[in-house]
């Protein structure tokens, strides 16, 4: 059956018929098109070792801030065709996510066959940031998040391979992808190109290839994922991307176990991550600890001893199938030289010091 999504009641009847009259009900026949997308906005307050307090509303803490435009098509004979376009957005201040990517989190079109898997060219996640954050409790998002540990790092090559939101920690653009099909027991994985263009990284264009595969079904999965990328900030370095996870479904919790390394130059970083989900109640509590291990040296500076620990709790209130409340607390411990922090806070927190962050917050998927 097609599928358009429209506005409930007479609206919708009205422009079904105006399609009808227009003979596009042929045209439809064979498609699908859908309008979807999320709100999450919540109030955050961070206190900084020595920066003191900062309260904002951020958007985006349980489930990023979303519109998402998606289509497909049945040829027949197991073929479809379809696209994907994703829009971020702050809502917050009704900005874009990015200021030079409109479809920044994903811009693809797809040719998929049931017996060989699925043929996607565009802008998407890379291997290793699809492995890693679905172990990850808090979505790689908000107070609590894994990305805590990627987005901000020491000086020098390190800062500028991950510091960047227009980096392959977890997107590429000009990447083709093949996925494995849906349907063999459990095995899933894919390949990504990426041509660099002659682009530069600050235009999010870099050379990039990568793989992923793993296994699930409906009480674990275990998967491992690799990506290898070059632009003009590394250098004659290529940033490597590791990442391995597992997770377990316990009847009354489900827990996860996973590893990610980064390896530019002499440089390496190595985060570990434990989490947990708890059905309570109407709703879902969520735990998380995740740890960064820095070690070898940045050009002249030794960075093995600016490590640091995150805590992350929180517990989501489900309204509806579509709706939620949310809290969450995380507490950030920094070593040596690092200055890893809850993101919403002052800046310029000395090295060595702690981050602490509260947010209160709701999310509606439409």
């Amino acid at each position: 059956m097609p599928t358009l999504c429209l506005p409930p009641g007479r609206f919708r009847a009205g422009v079904l018929a105006g399609l009808l009259a227009l003979g596009a009900a042929p045209a439809l026949a064979q498609s699908q098109l859908s309008l979807s997308g999320i709100a999450d906005a919540a109030l955050r307050q961070v206190r900084n070792e020595g920066r003191g307090s900062l309260s904002s509303v951020v958007s985006g803490s349980n489930a990023t801030s979303r519109i998402i435009l998606r289509g497909s098509e049945d040829l027949g004979a197991g073929l479809s065709a379809a696209f994907h376009l994703e829009h971020g957005l702050l809502l917050d201040s009704g900005t874009p996510a990015s200021s030079s990517l409109f479809w920044d989190r994903r811009a693809t079109v797809s040719l998929a066959a049931r017996q060989w898997g699925e043929l996607r060219a565009g802008r998407d996640f890379v291997p290793s940031y699809s492995n890693w954050s679905r172990y990850d409790p808090f979505s790689y998002v908000g107070a609590a998040g894994a990305n805590n540990f990627v987005s901000t790092t020491p000086q020098g090559p390190l800062r500028a391979a991950f510091g960047s939101g227009l980096n392959t920690t977890v997107r590429a653009s000009n990447s083709l992808q093949w996925l494995l099909p849906a349907d063999l027991g459990g095995l899933e994985g894919g390949l990504m190109l990426a041509a660099g263009e002659g682009g530069t990284a600050a235009s999010g264009q870099h050379k990039v290839s990568g793989a992923r595969l793993g296994y699930a079904n409906k009480l674990f999965n275990v998967a491992a994922a690799y990506t290898r990328s070059k632009n003009d900030l590394t250098g004659g370095d290529a940033l490597e991307d590791w990442a391995l996870g597992g997770s377990y479904d316990f009847g009354p919790l489900r827990a996860s176990l996973a590893w990610r390394q980064f390896k530019l130059g002499s440089a390496k970083q190595t985060n570990t991550l434990l989490g947990a989900w708890v059905p309570l109640g109407p709703g879902q509590l969520k735990l998380s600890w995740n740890r960064v291990d820095l070690q070898g040296r940045v050009g002249s500076i030794a960075i093995d001893r600016n490590d640091a620990d995150q805590l992350g709790l929180g517990y989501v209130y489900d309204l509806s199938k579509r709706s939620a409340l949310y809290a969450t607390v995380a507490r950030v411990a920094n070593k040596g030289g690092a200055s890893y922090a809850v993101p919403g806070g002052a800046s310029g927190m000395a090295g060595g010091g702690d981050s602490t962050g509260v947010e209160l917050g709701m999310r509606h998927n439409f």
